[in-house]
């Protein structure tokens, strides 16, 4: 073969795998495929089996020319990296490919179609935007024409991008440069858009000729009287511009992903198998354990996290569910609170905010993830678990009565049979893939370089707040920093997109959508060039103790369950690190899960229980990490109201409202002032007094624990019979509900309440119950054990409540 080094080259590999050894041979490719795609010069690899000889597998390898081949094949990582493999084969033969010519699939071409509703006063900005991009997309391969259309009377745009193939616009999306060339119109795309993709069938070229771009001229948007079915009217048709989304291809299936299942076994293992101990699988493991279900806890890494990890801030809400499982000061004395957050714009203070709330009862903390981790393994272990360190999930199948797993570690397989399966194994998650869940379209979905670092900073900022540099010019976003405080003097953890010479060495070449890439990690000298160009003049970094660039490609799955497997945490979805809400929103889903889990495990779950995890997980997932792309990637507060702003971004404003398991019943002259309505978090009250009892009494006491919480509140107008009827209530949904729910009566202080009255009675003596809740007068509301508002009813109605039960409970 005449050496080409111009010429893409592939590397085949045949190997037969010792018997018995199959399993460990894909865990130990998939490793070591891991660190080689790494490497300069590779493009893709593969791993394969032959149908008849179980056994014999081949690995595949593409490679950029021989050279790029060559050089890895000289490189000491080259032994390290297939040491593994070798050990573990009893065969081994290799043949190197020069690729010769290369012939595509006639793909049909595709139409992007992106509807953006953009902002009163904003329209003619938003064209002007339109316009500079499609210059920019001028000449990009692949990208055929274009449109800009708006619906008459409306705020509604729509932009039609055309592209040879999907192919040629996944080649445009999965190049960084595209940011540079769409700028301009992400503050509207990160607003409000969506997306559809057709596949273009057929084109009459008699009845719709080409439309030349560069003949096209703006023309001024008519402005009639809104239409009953408004018709888009033309724009522009300028030169390319492309859309921002379009059905990106899912990670490659794993080779075996399949176990053996044995549909008619009545035994178990266990109740339920976390695939995953990080933050999202830790909680749902102590939820679990703290109401007695049987639950096993791998884990593929061998060690704990013991240095600096992406992770950083445990949001107010986290601080609450802490506090609920009893970890909360443990969590506080490792971690330094954050006071505020200032903004900077083009050297400018344009914001700052001071977190001081009172009615929020934890602020903002800064904590290691590495340090979350040992808090919450604590906790775990405190409740009899213990995680199982270096097991892997190598495949699983499920039946209509549970779920089969093949599992690795300690150099042997095993087989385990759970009731249900959760995977909170990352972004790489191998649940994920077992079950074909996809990542949906967005903005988020583009890769982007980050860059992280724990660094010491020589310079004069407010100490405690979180602090972000921008830089605009000409209305786009050129740089985005944000420094978040440490502790210890003059610490703190700098997050931002990596600099041009990073960007042009790595961040380059196609990621699957819900997927992140770590790579060398950058030097102090790389973060000094990104802090001389955003923070204040003479900002000096030092001491650097840890760093990490990786790509990402955020988004979320179409969906959260597939019968009796769970997704949760970053297995779900992925999130810009500036936004801070990944790991948090994992807990959250953990939170959310684990009550409803452990309900069908004991067989208390009414029929539809655990859907409600994805009719409620998801939307808030999805709202979430589009607020996360937002808040990452604007060069602006986007809420006007700085305290909402700030409980949005805790997550104190998450709300369940129109899911299934939620609902009210209010008589007309009844009603509510407002309070939490059913889904909302249902907020904390203070100096409830209690007989008996010398210290006031916080209502988060009595939500706190496992169970559901009944609050009936009568004021002076509640007859003393009516009380009494409580109890009969207070019976009966005890009944109901399988004794998870506790029942407390909220008094007026001047309420006449029977003192033989057979419930606990707490008086709202500053009344803060009441106005916290909204109440007018006699009323109930049911908190979840998630601490969220289930129902509520005015005036208290043990009809409604009892049919609300049905939808929690099987009777």
């Amino acid at each position: 073969m005449t050496e080409n080094n111009d010429k893409p080259v592939r590397a085949i590999l045949r190997m037969r795998v010792r018997e018995g050894c199959e399993a460990q041979f894909e865990s130990a490719w998939r490793e070591a495929a891991a660190e080689i795609s790494r490497v300069p010069g590779n493009l893709r690899q593969e791993l394969s089996r032959d149908t008849d000889q179980t056994r014999d597998f081949i690995i595949t390898s593409e490679w950029t020319d021989q050279g790029a081949l060559d050089l890895f094949g000289r490189s000491a990582a080259r032994d390290r990296l297939t040491s593994a493999l070798r050990d573990l084969r009893e065969s081994a033969d290799r043949s190197t490919l020069e690729v010769l010519h290369v012939v595509d699939a006639q793909a049909p071409r595709i139409r992007v179609v992106v509807k953006v509703v953009v902002p009163d006063g904003k329209e003619e900005s938003y064209e002007r935007a339109y316009r500079k991009v499609a210059e920019r997309m001028r000449g990009t391969p692949g990208h055929t024409r274009e449109e800009l259309l708006r619906e008459v009377g409306t705020k509604n745009y729509h932009l039609f991008a055309e592209w040879e193939s999907e192919a040629a616009f996944n080649a445009w999306a999965d190049d960084p440069a595209h940011m540079e060339q769409t700028a301009p119109l992400l503050p509207y795309l990160l607003e409000s858009f969506e997306r559809t993709t057709f596949e273009i069938v057929a084109r009459p070229e008699d009845m719709l000729p080409e439309v030349e771009a560069a003949a096209a001229k703006p023309v001024a948007a008519a402005k009639p009287a809104p239409a009953a079915n408004p018709k888009p009217s033309a724009i522009a048709m300028p030169e390319p511009r492309a859309t921002l989304e379009v059905k990106v291809p899912d990670l490659p299936p794993l080779t075996s992903i399949a176990g053996s299942s044995d549909a008619s076994a009545a035994e178990f293992d266990t109740d339920v198998l976390v695939v995953g101990a990080g933050p999202a699988g830790l909680t749902l493991a102590i939820e679990l354990a703290r109401r007695g279900v049987r639950c096993r806890l791998v884990e593929k890494r061998a060690e704990p996290s013991s240095q600096a990890d992406k992770a950083i801030g445990i949001q107010c809400r986290t601080m609450e569910i802490w506090e609920n499982i009893g970890v909360v000061g443990e969590a506080m004395d490792a971690g330094s609170w954050l006071h505020g957050q200032t903004v900077f714009v083009n050297g400018r203070q344009t914001h700052q905010v001071d977190w001081d709330l009172p009615e929020v009862p934890y602020a903002h903390l800064g904590l290691p993830q590495y340090d979350t981790e040992r808090i919450l393994t604590g906790c775990f272990e405190r409740h009899g678990g213990r995680v199982e360190r270096g097991v892997e999930l190598l495949g699983f199948t499920q039946d209509s009565s549970g779920v089969t797993a093949r599992l690795s570690g300690g150099g042997q397989t095993s087989q385990l049979r759970a009731r249900y399966l959760v995977g909170c194994d990352g972004a790489h998650s191998t649940v994920r893939q077992a079950i074909g869940a996809t990542f949906e379209g967005g903005m988020g979905m583009f890769p982007q370089l980050f860059m992280l670092g724990d660094v010491d900073l020589d310079w004069t900022m407010p100490e405690g707040h979180l602090l972000r540099f921008i830089h605009v010019e000409d209305e786009e976003m050129k740089g985005m920093l944000v420094c978040v405080p440490l502790r210890g003097p003059g610490r703190f953890r700098v997050a931002t997109l990596a600099p041009p010479r990073l960007m042009a060495e790595i961040g380059t070449g196609p990621i699957p959508p819900g997927f992140s890439q770590e790579y060398t990690p950058p030097t102090l000298a790389d973060i000094q060039t990104v802090l001389d160009e955003l923070a204040p003049a003479g900002t000096t970094a030092s001491n650097l103790r840890w760093s990490s660039i990786f790509r990402i490609k955020h988004g979320i799955v179409d969906r959260y369950r597939d019968g009796r497997v769970f997704l949760a945490g970053d297995a779900a979805h992925l999130h810009p690190p500036a936004g801070g809400q990944g790991m948090n929103t994992g807990i959250q889903d953990s939170w959310n899960l684990g009550w409803k889990l452990a309900s069908a495990v004991k067989g208390t779950a009414a029929a539809n229980l655990l859907d409600s995890y994805q009719a409620e997980r998801r939307p808030a997932g999805k709202s979430i990490v589009d607020r996360a792309v937002r808040v990452a990637f604007t060069d602006e507060m986007d809420m006007e109201d700085e305290k909402l702003q700030f409980l949005t971004d805790m997550q104190m404003t998450l709300t369940y409202a129109g899911s299934p398991l939620v609902g009210e019943v209010v008589e007309d002259s009844a009603g509510f002032d407002g309070g939490p309505a059913p889904g909302d978090r249902a907020p904390d009250a203070e100096h409830l007094r209690r007989f008996g009892v010398s210290h006031p009494v916080r209502l988060f006491e009595l939500t706190r624990g496992t169970a559901h919480t009944l609050l009936a509140y009568v004021d002076t107008s509640t007859k003393e019979h009516e009380v009494i009827g409580f109890e009969k209530l207070a019976a009966k949904v005890r009944s109901q509900g399988a004794g998870l729910v506790n029942v407390f009566v909220i008094a007026h202080p001047d309420a006449a309440v029977p003192p033989q009255l057979d419930l606990p009675v707490l008086r709202d003596t500053a009344d803060a119950f009441r106005a916290a809740y909204g109440i007018r007068g006699g009323s109930a509301y049911l908190v979840r054990p998630d601490g969220h508002v289930g129902f509520r009813c005015a005036p208290v109605s043990a009809a409604a409540i009892d049919e609300h039960l049905f939808k929690l409970f099987t009777i």
